[in-house]
């Protein structure tokens, strides 16, 4: 399955990544200077940021002039051996480049072109540029999050980006598996905005059906008094999740206070829910008299779901530690780094081993010569002309 990847910064290249890891062949095509999310300052290993190194393994990299008349031609080329095209240009972009979906698919019937875009193809917000924190932002995201009187907080993982190249996979899947009955592909239109609205899940109804807009969440829930996060007696928080009536008493016994358990005003799940506050500092006040890990232990002991609150590296390190596959080494010649892995398992077959992200033009060469057809002097002849831009890739250690 060959997938030509027109996309940059997160929302695309996640997607297509995903797509390399199950094993597609994910062709990324830069612009002369490269995915701008190889300069996004922060961490890098050789000089390359760690942003763009976090979502372009298993691909190759051409490197085109796509405003040039010749440029287009090579990717043309390219599209006409494609199963996949994905791209996340501004709408209307595709169409002044010369490669308009709707042609392109008339060309090539048996096509899927999946676009990601902030608010879609249609519409009055069609044209305005978007990133992740917006669409948190225009899709009520933002304001569930953080605790109630502070400044809305966007989340801190790039949601808006990564559900959109989610729900691009999944469409693009869902259209290749109607190809293989029909023979023709079909567009698929991917808003981030949308991919938000759609995580509301049942906030999106409690809302229509209250005629209200919820709080913020902070750290409990909406319909469950026990699903929240408290402080142990050595400052670090956990969360319990006692959904049950079951895990409801197992809390009860664990804390020490098996007489709310038919006390009135906790005696079932509304009630508690009504009387929450009362019902919280009675908690708090238990919680606070041992260490957190303490109660993680003994809640766990009695099938209560309960975690401690971890921050990034501590769950990472448990990760490393766990060695079940959630961590990937990602390496070649000249650097490695552990990054997270595609969660997917597919039990009894090996996974994809990991190929090192390409530098910028890393495989320009080769696909020119052997996949597309060009000779070697047009080759030449595009680089010295800055048609194409071609660079040396290490070989992945085995």
């Amino acid at each position: 399955m060959r997938i030509v990847d027109l996309t940059t910064f997160l929302s695309g290249p996640s997607a297509t990544q995903l797509l390399g890891d199950l094993g597609a062949d994910v062709i990324k095509v830069e612009s002369l200077d490269g995915d701008s999310s190889r300069a996004i300052v922060g961490p890098t290993v050789l000089g390359e940021s760690a942003y763009f190194l976090a979502n372009n393994r298993n691909k190759r990299s051409i490197a085109i002039d796509l405003k040039s008349p010749r440029g287009l031609e090579v990717l043309k080329r390219l599209i006409a051996g494609a199963d996949v095209v994905f791209e996340n240009f501004r709408p209307g972009v595709t169409a002044r480049l010369g490669i308009e979906p709707q042609t392109v698919l008339a060309e090539h019937p048996g096509l899927v072109w999946a676009s990601i875009s902030g608010f879609g193809q249609e519409g009055e917000l069609r044209d305005r540029p978007a990133y992740d924190m917006v669409v948190q932002a225009l899709s009520g995201v933002m304001s569930l999050n953080g605790h109630p009187g502070a400044p809305a907080a966007r989340l801190g993982i790039p949601a808006g980006d990564v559900v959109a190249g989610l729900y691009a996979v999944i469409g693009v899947l869902a259209a290749l598996r109607q190809r293989s009955e029909t023979g023709r592909g079909q567009i698929i239109d991917v808003s981030m905005l949308r991919g938000q609205l759609a995580m509301l899940s049942y906030q999106a109804l409690y809302t229509h059906l209250n005629g209200v807009a919820p709080a913020p969440q902070g750290a409990g829930h909406d319909s469950i008094a026990t699903y929240r996060s408290f402080r142990g007696g050595d400052g670090r928080e956990l969360v319990v999740t006692a959904n049950t009536p079951r895990m409801w008493q197992g809390l009860c016994r664990v804390l020490g206070v098996p007489e709310l358990i038919e006390d009135p005003r906790y005696v079932d799940a509304a009630s508690r829910l009504r009387n929450k506050e009362s019902l919280w500092a009675i908690l708090e006040a238990r919680f606070a008299e041992r260490p957190a890990s303490d109660w993680v232990d003994a809640l766990a002991e009695a099938s209560v779901p309960v975690a401690l609150v971890k921050n990034v590296l501590e769950a990472l390190n448990d990760a490393h530690d766990a060695g079940d596959g959630s961590l990937v080494v990602v390496a070649n010649e000249a650097a490695s780094f552990e990054n997270v892995a595609t969660p997917i398992r597919f039990v009894g077959s090996a996974p994809v081993p990991p190929t090192y992200p390409p530098t910028l033009g890393a495989d320009t060469v080769d696909v020119l010569v052997s996949e597309l057809g060009f000779s070697e002097t047009e080759v030449e002849s595009m680089i010295a002309d800055r048609v194409v831009v071609a660079s040396p890739l290490a070989e992945p250690v085995a």
